[in-house]
């Protein structure tokens, strides 16, 4: 099998009010449907945010679990729920997420200023989830804003072993207030602290979109993109809809002769359990 690129859309996020953004997707009608459509484009994973019927963030398990419940009836895709929520969600709400049975979650390996507020991720609080997605059989993705989250991976495999599936993939979360700068010396440095044999995506949050997809592909990485990281296509062209930033991704993943990866094949990848 030739080189692939893996696809992972992050369509909502907890930041963005739907009143600032319209084409925003909040209910799950609306997300199953961008869902579709960034399959359709070239994803194979979708990491989730949900909101509640006033399109506030929320980590409602029953709303958890009719929104895995509806992506896997709809779509092929991966299924990754974000543990981290909104940065004012208590860590027994966000530890509770891995009842709603995704095939995959974010896990944030530090503590991160994030703009004006802060992201909290305690060692223990990362212990606890990390040894529980183990037990519940789901692939953590390990979320790195920092060089010094790095050195916390390293720790957390050390001390607690591999993660289901026995695969260690990460995301760079990158220019982010408070994280690091999206630039290609960062993620090069970022790239070489991994552990031996892991992969990695790369987000590129705000204007740093561009430069850091281009530094990604050049070295090797997967991606991630969507309206969770950001709104603005170009410069005075808004975001009109995360199947837009998919399909640009898969059409410079297939520039770079790496074409998109299908869901089934990241599946086997990733190490996510069959359904």
């Amino acid at each position: 099998m030739g080189a692939k690129t893996l696809i992972t859309v992050a369509p909502t996020g907890a930041e963005s009010a739907k009143a600032d953004v319209p084409a925003l997707p909040v209910t799950l009608d609306e997300l199953v449907q961008t869902a579709k459509e960034c399959q359709a484009a070239g994803a194979a994973v979708i990491h989730v945010h949900i909101r509640d019927y006033d399109a506030r963030p929320t980590l409602d398990l029953s709303r958890l679990r009719d929104t895995v419940r509806a992506l896997r009836e709809s779509t092929d895709l991966i299924v990754q729920l974000s543990t981290g929520g909104a940065v004012t969600d208590p860590y027994e709400d966000r530890l509770r997420v891995l009842e709603a049975g995704p095939d995959a979650c974010s896990l944030t390996c530090g503590t991160v200023n994030f703009g004006d507020e802060v992201f909290m991720n305690p060692w223990p609080f990362m212990t606890e989830l990390y040894r529980r997605t183990q037990e519940l059989e789901i692939v953590p993705e390990f979320e790195l804003f920092d060089l010094g989250q790095v050195a916390a991976l390293h720790r957390l495999l050390d001390k607690h072993g591999a993660p289901y599936g026995g695969h260690v993939h990460c995301d760079l979360v990158m220019g982010v207030p408070g994280g690091m700068p999206g630039d290609a010396r960062t993620l090069v440095a970022a790239v070489e602290a991994l552990p031996d044999g892991a992969t990695w995506s790369a987000t590129g949050v705000g204007r740093t979109t561009l430069p850091v997809m281009y530094a990604a592909l050049s070295a090797g990485g997967h991606l991630r993109v969507g309206m969770e990281d950001t709104l603005t296509y170009a410069k005075g062209r808004p975001v009109t809809s995360n199947a837009q930033l998919v399909e640009r991704a898969a059409t410079l993943a297939d520039l770079a002769q790496r074409p998109a990866m299908p869901a089934a094949e990241a599946r086997a990848f990733l190490g996510v359990r069959p359904r």
